[in-house]
């Protein structure tokens, strides 16, 4: 534990062209307004919140500004009903147990107790870990969306001032802050405070151009004519009404299929053959087959 303020993690990035070409470096192609606001949550020091539909890369974008800048990630994977013990830090109630059996009879409960509620029975959890790196980290808390409002009142105290507390030890200040990422799927709505805190970005599915060059940075054995037409069709199966969109992870997972296929075009039969790749509802499939007029 420490009492002085946390320290800012030093800016990993020099300039906006320098996130883009970074993040290329790791297979992760940015465009100008997330490379933008990449550089501003590194160099300002604020967390980012990363929202849009599933499947467009929230996560990678967190994934791939770690490797970039060569710091650890620790991920808060958020559901619902996730608390404090999963997020925060919990005490390992059956070590202590043993503890107090061990103490009987030879010491006072005094003595016992502030030996049970020492660091040897804390058990870190995903938020108190990446407070108390000294290493260069970012910390993913990822689709906060399905958590209780009372994780993001947790969360407050952690974004605002980098620190923790545990009422049996006193106050846990980072002693370097993390790079910090939110992503949602907007299926609740945040709140007022949690966003203050925050700088915002909205992410969407890539427009045909960039989807290409994805596509061809992950995938390069495949011909151009067939990551054209792949392209194409995974964003006609966007335009459907589907349970479930094909994401991008999806559309490289399609491009891969084809190359271990041995396919050359991406005709009827080969749409049919490997449309399970991206689609994985069979209503989804069957609205798809008939859009595309697959026999």
């Amino acid at each position: 534990m420490t009492d002085q303020p946390s320290a800012p993690q030093s800016p990993q990035f020099g300039s906006v062209a320098e996130v883009s070409e970074r993040l290329a470096g790791v297979g992760y192609l940015a465009s100008t307004a997330v490379a933008t606001t990449v550089f501003l949550a590194d160099r300002l020091g604020k967390p980012l919140l990363v929202e849009g539909p599933a499947g467009v890369g929230k996560t990678e974008l967190a994934k791939a500004i770690a490797e970039a800048t060569g710091s650890g990630l620790v991920r808060l994977q958020c559901y619902e009903g996730i608390d404090e013990a999963r997020a925060l830090y919990e005490w390992n109630h059956a070590k202590q147990l043993l503890r107090i059996t061990a103490g009987k009879d030879r010491e006072t409960w005094d003595e016992t107790r502030d030996d049970v509620f020492s660091e040897e029975f804390l058990l870190p959890r995903p938020l108190l870990i990446a407070i108390r790196r000294t290493e260069p980290t970012v910390l993913l808390v990822d689709e906060i969306d399905k958590a209780d409002v009372e994780v993001e009142g947790l969360l407050l105290e952690v974004l605002s001032d980098f620190q923790v507390t545990v009422p049996e030890l006193g106050t846990i200040r980072a002693a370097r802050r993390p790079i910090v990422v939110l992503t949602s799927n907007s299926t609740r709505e945040l709140s007022e405070a949690l966003k203050r805190r925050c700088l915002f970005l909205h992410l969407d599915f890539p427009d045909a151009e960039l989807e290409r060059r994805i596509v061809a940075t992950r995938v390069p054995e495949l011909a151009e004519s067939l990551v054209e037409a792949l392209v194409r069709t995974v964003r006609v199966l966007r335009g459907l009404e589907l349970r479930k969109s094909p994401s991008v992870a999806e559309t490289i997972d399609w491009a891969r299929t084809l190359l271990a296929l041995g396919l050359d075009t991406l005709d009827d039969d080969a749409v049919r053959a490997t449309l399970g790749v991206v689609l994985k509802h069979q209503s989804d499939a069957v609205k798809a087959a008939t859009e595309l007029r697959l026999n």
